[in-house]
């Protein structure tokens, strides 16, 4: 939570420090690096589940494993950031981002930020949840403290990004090291029992889920960017940021509902009223918000992100709306990822392929961005739903109780990064 709040100032912050124009460029490549940081939580609730059950051994023998796959995870950022240089132009193009070699650095971070995350998995692993506290408050402060002193001194959109992401997650990884080190030992220098390939496609269905969900929640940010200039697509960036506000909700009511219903449908129970109670108090919460956005965008907008933002206030209700679709899509996701099914991987695919054709078949106002996707995301909250409320039991492969917690415990230690951009 207070990493939450921190990650909250730093955005209205950064949106007013930069302009419309430039924090549209922030929240192109804040967005890329929130979808790729997915596989990287994924990973963390591998780790944490292995280090759970003992399979990466104990002490030095587990931090040699922690330490081997750093290795690896540093020497593919390494490999990344060569590529994604040489491809610098072309990243530029596709993210609309003015400065190339920042473009470069969005791959590179995240796969950066997966070495971050499996500390915390082998950390959550043995109990360390204040540690992993320490480190989300920690990261959030570092781009705080990075990010603003950037803008502060007049740094351009690229120095900022580098400067609240990347650079913000160095001295983290560091400090996070030294907690894990304080917990499991030296290493002892064995081989791991576990490689970072096995805990990579473990749990496919779930990453391939979340991966999905990413995207249609932040494919129309960057979308925005082809079709309209500057400030245009900043001040629909910042309508985007206060819109999601209600996911961020439902991000907080999965972390229950997962473990949950996957502990009741593996007792044969019938889980589908969580699912009913989960999205009761995500509407208690989301109706309010609609009305507001609804009769006040403008006074919204113009206090938290500046004067220019209310050329998105026609859009921000149907954005709010579309929004809220989108939380009740997610809180049936988490339902049926604990049932273990898998047909819905096909709706979320085709919806995330829709999310820019909806933004390039629109006319000539965000207004009519927002309302495509509301349509978009109404039809995916209803067939979600039918798909939740047809399933009763777990199916062949429903996550376990542990496999469940172990997600939820990642999503919980990833979500203030879902607060930014």
């Amino acid at each position: 939570m207070i990493a939450n709040v921190l990650a909250l100032i730093t955005t209205v912050a950064l949106a007013r420090a930069l302009g419309t124009a430039n924090y549209g460029e922030l929240a192109r490549m804040v967005s890329v690096f929130t979808i790729l940081m997915v596989p990287a939580t994924a990973l963390q609730a591998a780790a944490a589940r292995d280090m759970t059950l003992g399979r990466l051994g104990l002490g030095g023998r587990a931090a040699a494993a922690l330490q081997g796959w750093l290795g690896r995870i540093f020497i593919i950022t390494a490999v990344v950031l060569a590529i994604c240089l040489l491809l610098r132009h072309q990243l530029a193009d596709v993210l609309q981002v003015s400065q190339p070699w920042a473009a470069a650095l969005v791959l590179p971070a995240a796969a950066l930020w997966t070495g971050l995350a499996l500390q915390r998995g082998v950390l959550l692993g043995v109990g360390g949840y204040r540690p992993v506290a320490m480190s989300l408050i920690g990261e959030q402060s570092f781009r705080m403290l990075f990010g603003l002193a950037a803008a502060l001194l007049g740094a351009q959109v690229g120095l900022i990004f580098f400067c609240s992401v990347p650079l913000a997650t160095i001295p983290i990884i560091f400090a996070t090291g030294f907690l894990t080190r304080r917990r499991l030992g030296p290493s002892d220098h064995t081989h791991a029992r576990v490689r970072l390939r096995e805990l990579a496609t473990r749990n496919p269905v779930p990453v391939a889920a979340l991966t999905l969900f990413a995207v249609l929640q932040n494919a129309d940010v960057i979308a925005v960017g082809h079709f309209f200039n500057t400030t245009v697509s900043g001040a629909y960036a910042q309508a985007a940021v206060a819109a999601k506000g209600v996911v961020w909700v439902a991000i907080g009511l999965g972390l229950y509902l997962l473990p949950e219903a996957a502990r009741e449908a593996a007792k044969g129970g019938d889980p589908r009223h969580l699912l009913t109670r989960t999205s009761g108090l995500l509407l208690l919460i989301a109706i309010p918000i609609l009305a507001l956005f609804t009769f006040a965008p403008d006074l919204i907008l113009s206090l938290v992100f500046g004067d220019q933002a209310k050329l998105a206030a026609s859009a921000l209700p149907w954005l709010a709306a579309a929004m809220t679709c989108l939380s009740i899509s997610y809180l049936s996701l988490q339902f049926l990822l604990a049932l273990g099914r898998r047909a819905f991987l096909v709706l979320l695919a085709i919806s995330a392929v829709a999310v820019p054709l909806v933004v390039a078949l629109r006319d000539s106002s965000l207004e009519s961005v927002a309302i495509g996707l509301l349509i978009l995301d109404a039809i995916l909250a209803g067939l979600m739903l039918g798909l939740s409320f047809s399933a009763r039991g777990a199916g062949e492969h429903g996550l376990s109780e542990s496999d469940a917690e172990a997600f939820a415990l990642a999503e919980a230690s990833t979500a203030a990064e879902a607060a930014m951009p």
